[in-house]
């Protein structure tokens, strides 16, 4: 199995930002169930997308990063698809144009940005807000092994598992990936307390995925969907530390949740977000991979890879 590649000391990858926030708030498009996929078949949409991720491509470009782009597929999985009335076979040629549409927004960039990596966005069973308690190891490996399936048909660089928060499916999503020969990343929701929403400290879900995965164990873990002064407490010291290589925060300080359904974009302050980002990153140099989450776009990653520029060596 081929993982993602070493940290590189002049290597930042750059990955997109909060894409839902941005089409429902900025653009008007509706999203039932929250699923970006079905918008590959509204003209409008994909005009829409396709400037977005432009955006992001020309961030990464301006300030000298890889680029990981991803996103589409995050609610492509069977009991989210079975609530759009979506079948089986629908949904495998949804993800499969979900990620030849990234790569056709990528080939522009091929030859201005040092690295493109296309990823499979994974989310969780049920709702990313609830605790998730009741799925086990195996539910989740057969679960999350469906939609992963196709990704390994589709040859993504990255499966990326996003807004997890039960250790449980962690482990099984992370077996799911190693069954298809996928590189694969898991990143955690932490709320205040730096706990996740089914319990645990990050630390000690870190911990036991990797003890309970053995050789499957993610190549790396992130945190998404929370704010800076959220999760930064949760960042204390320890071997385990060191298997943290993504952040990707929410624009906002407010409720994650009441995010998705405010009914207009909360933005916050994108040059905050960004020196919260640049002290996390001088702090935590290990660190390379960055993004956004809920409330971001294309204005908070220029002010996060503005922060991030000096620190890019190859730049």
């Amino acid at each position: 199995m081929a993982g993602f590649p070493e940290r590189q000391p002049d290597v930042l990858y750059l990955a997109e930002g909060g894409q839902e926030t941005e089409l429902m708030y900025k653009h008007g498009h509706e999203l039932p169930e929250f699923a970006m996929y079905p918008l590959l078949d509204d003209r409008r949409a994909v005009a829409d997308l396709t400037d977005m991720y432009t955006r992001y491509f020309e961030v990464a470009e301006a300030h000298g990063f890889a680029a990981l782009v991803g996103g589409l597929d995050y609610r492509a999985s069977p009991n989210w698809a079975s609530k759009l009335g979506i079948s089986s076979e629908g949904l495998a040629e949804f993800q499969l144009r979900s990620i030849e549409f990234l790569r056709d927004v990528a080939r522009p960039f091929q030859r201005r940005i040092p690295q493109i990596l296309v990823v499979g966005i994974v989310g969780p069973r049920g709702d990313a807000y609830d605790r998730n308690r009741t799925i086990t190891t195996d539910e989740a490996e057969e679960y999350h092994g469906v939609q992963i399936e196709t990704l390994r048909q589709a040859k993504v660089d990255l499966v990326s598992a996003m807004t997890f928060n039960s250790v449980p499916e962690g482990v099984g999503v992370a077996k799911a990936a190693a069954n298809a020969g996928l590189p694969f990343s898991l990143s955690f929701m932490v709320d205040s307390a730096g706990r996740l929403r089914a319990g645990p400290a990050l630390k000690d879900a870190v911990e036991a995925v990797d003890e309970q995965a053995g050789d499957a164990r993610p190549d790396f873990y992130g945190i998404n969907c929370s704010h800076p002064v959220e999760f930064e407490p949760a960042l204390g010291a320890g071997p385990w530390l060191e298997r943290i290589r993504s952040l990707r925060p929410n624009a906002s300080m407010a409720e994650k949740h009441a995010l998705c359904q405010i009914g207009h974009l909360e933005a916050g302050d994108p040059e905050l977000l960004g020196e919260h980002m640049g002290a996390l990153a001088r702090r935590l140099p290990h660190i390379d991979v960055w993004g956004g989450c809920c409330g971001t776009w294309d204005a908070h990653l220029r002010a996060i890879s503005q922060q991030l520029r000096p620190l890019n060596s190859a730049v």
